[in-house]
């Protein structure tokens, strides 16, 4: 089987995120303070979307040429919008 480097990429990222969020419910729990949790899961907000934008550009990258340019404008616009939803107050 041959890996592809562009979704290998996109694998490492998400390995690297999800042991990112154990090590954060870990300290979490090793911590055992509210306001320590508060600040933990904070950092993480800056985490999330960052995977998401680079993840999903990988993937647009690799797919150029595949897909139309309507669909990856779509899917571009549609994930801005899942961001700007998350920070609105």
């Amino acid at each position: 089987m041959s890996w592809d480097k562009l979704l290998l990429a996109i694998i490492m990222i998400r390995v690297f995120s999800g042991t990112l969020e154990i090590t954060a419910a870990y300290l979490m729990y090793r911590f055992n303070d509210l306001y320590k949790a508060f600040v933990i899961n904070s950092l993480l907000a800056f985490v999330g979307p960052g995977v998401l934008l680079l993840t999903t550009f990988i993937g647009l990258y690799g797919l150029a040429g595949r897909i139309s340019l309507l669909k990856a404008v779509l899917l571009v616009a549609g994930i801005l919008l899942i961001i700007i939803s998350l920070r609105i107050k």
